[in-house]
């Protein structure tokens, strides 16, 4: 079955950190470009990360850059988001996907407040 599983969202204060996982099944992570996006409460769904199959290169949106960083463990077929210094706007549902294979996970709601 072909899918992906999100993990580690939750509630964090702000400057708080959190690990968001990605599980994947059914595929490798290592052949296909995978992506962070996230939606916003009454916002539209946004990318926030991505790192290519080849070379492992990554990309960041402007608001997550020098706070967030995607990786991903071929052994493990599991792509992370390591997310720091969290502020209260990055407040959101996040989602784990597969562009390409057009593959969505259900997504890990990550709650930044005092």
């Amino acid at each position: 079955q072909v899918q992906l599983v999100e993990s580690g969202g939750g509630l964090v204060q702000p400057g708080g950190s959190l690990r968001l996982s990605c599980a994947a099944s059914g595929f490798p992570v290592s052949r296909y470009t995978m992506s962070w996006y996230r939606q916003p409460p009454g916002k539209e769904r946004e990318l926030v990360a991505s790192i290519r199959y080849t070379g492992g290169s990554t990309n960041y949106a402007d608001f997550v850059k020098g706070r967030f960083t995607i990786s991903r463990d071929n052994a493990k077929n599991t792509v992370f988001l390591q997310m720091n210094s969290l502020k209260p706007e990055d407040t959101a549902l996040y989602y784990c996907a597969s562009p390409h294979l057009d593959l969505w996970g259900q997504g890990t709601l990550v709650t930044v407040s005092s």
